[in-house]
């Protein structure tokens, strides 16, 4: 380093300090000797554009921080800094030719975002201020504590991209709304999931499997009804298997298990809260394919009318088929299960208000002998935040999407996995 580039550090120093300690004539002076020996100095000509604008003298301050960019193009204080100078000025297209450039070097510099999306609202240009408020409500989430102002520009932020996306779906639906009308109701449902998630509404889910993935199958949260012909004869028989759920309840033993138990030294997970408890507990009248001889012929009705659907039956796997019973205020966390090969139906049967079943990007509520069947390998949870409890009767049914070969297929791969883990011929 030479003597003079020292020198020139060393006035630097003492001008930041005089600046800091509100010695601005002496920081002046010292800022002044750095040009004389270094007159394009990026730090002394930005040291003393911040000067007048302190000043209020935005004429001076530009000329300055341009001079400072010249020397240091890529430096984003400096970019900051002329563009507050322009505006200032009343320059506003070299202020956003100035922050369009400071992007440039960093598309997620939340204050050139900011700054770049209130140029846009001054000049009337919605669409792109929107664009800009979408980085900075992006940006936001990675600010544990953002200061009051800053704090009001996220808001601002948000609301105005809330009201855009409220507009864009107000047009949309008014262009739909003649499709709908013709639409079935199972067009209509993938039509409406495809433009919420277009307006960044809701996810789209996919499948994942702990166990089993079956390739190619269509990702289906909540499986058409038309899958089903048997559905609607079962619903009819709502109140027979309910009265038999009910003496069931009623009876001096108690037949319920807790839904999860976990193996002894499991560490804290989300199953945790409900481990072992009956906050979540099932009477299952088959469970991975063996069926409770004492149990069904308390049910008598119930095991007949369900043993007489397309069950999945894989030995040792499935049927599962169980009362599923939730206590008042109990949440099932959000999960996923084994296999896509099967479709889960519920048939509701005691259902107070307050029970809601989600799977993946929508929530219904539980109505009493109304069947449905989904995709239990995608992201689903339940509450019940009633003062009572609530009972489902769930079993398991072939993907409608599987063939019978495919089906016949997927036993026999598992009845060979499950003789080779257990080293039967």
């Amino acid at each position: 380093m030479s003597a003079s580039a020292s020198l020139s550090d060393q006035r630097l120093a003492r001008a930041m300090q005089a600046q800091a300690q509100g010695q601005d004539a002496v920081a002046a002076r010292l800022l002044s000797e750095v040009l004389a020996s270094d007159p394009g100095n990026p730090v002394a000509h930005n040291m003393l554009g911040m000067a007048a604008m302190a000043r209020r003298d935005p004429a001076a301050a530009a000329g300055h921080f341009e001079q400072a960019r010249a020397a240091a193009p890529d430096s984003l204080p400096v970019l900051a800094n002329l563009a507050g100078a322009y505006r200032a000025l009343g320059r506003a297209d070299e202020e956003g030719q100035v922050l369009e450039a400071a992007l440039a070097l960093d598309q997620r510099h939340l204050a050139t975002l900011i700054r770049l999306a209130e140029w846009h609202e001054r000049r009337g240009q919605t669409h792109q201020a929107t664009q800009r408020w979408v980085g900075v409500v992006a940006l936001s989430t990675s600010v544990a504590d953002p200061s009051p102002a800053l704090a009001e520009r996220f808001a601002h932020a948000r609301g105005v991209v809330a009201a855009q996306t409220d507009a864009l779906s107000s047009a949309i639906d008014a262009a739909l709304e003649e499709q709908l009308a013709a639409a079935s109701p199972q067009e209509r449902r993938r039509t409406l999931a495809a433009s919420q998630a277009m307006l960044g509404r809701r996810p789209i889910y996919t499948n994942h499997c702990e166990g089993m993935h079956f390739p190619f199958l269509p990702a289906d949260e909540w499986f058409d009804r038309e899958h089903f012909p048997w559905m609607e004869a079962l619903e009819a028989h709502t109140a027979t298997i309910r009265d038999e759920l009910v003496a069931l309840l009623q009876s001096d033993d108690d037949h319920s298990r807790p839904y999860v138990e976990q193996a002894p030294g499991t560490p804290h997970n989300k199953w945790s809260v409900l481990d072992r408890r009956n906050d979540w507990s099932a009477i299952h009248l088959w469970r991975e394919g063996v069926r409770d001889e004492v149990l069904c012929a308390k049910v008598p009705e119930t095991e007949r009318l369900i043993s007489a659907l397309p069950l999945c039956r894989i030995p040792g796997r499935a049927p599962t088929i169980f009362f599923s019973l939730l206590k008042a205020g109990a949440h099932i966390p959000a999960h996923t299960g084994v296999t896509n090969t099967r479709a889960i139906v519920h048939l509701p049967l005691i259902v107070p208000q307050g029970c809601d079943f989600r799977v993946g990007g929508e929530t219904r509520p539980w109505v009493e002998g109304e069947a449905f069947a989904f995709d239990d390998t995608i992201d689903h949870e339940a509450w019940n935040r009633s003062d009572k409890d609530r009972a489902v009767l769930i079993f398991d049914v072939w993907n409608p999407h599987l063939s019978a070969v495919e089906c016949k297929a997927v036993t026999s791969m598992f009845e060979v996995a499950d003789r080779a883990r257990s080293d039967q011929p």
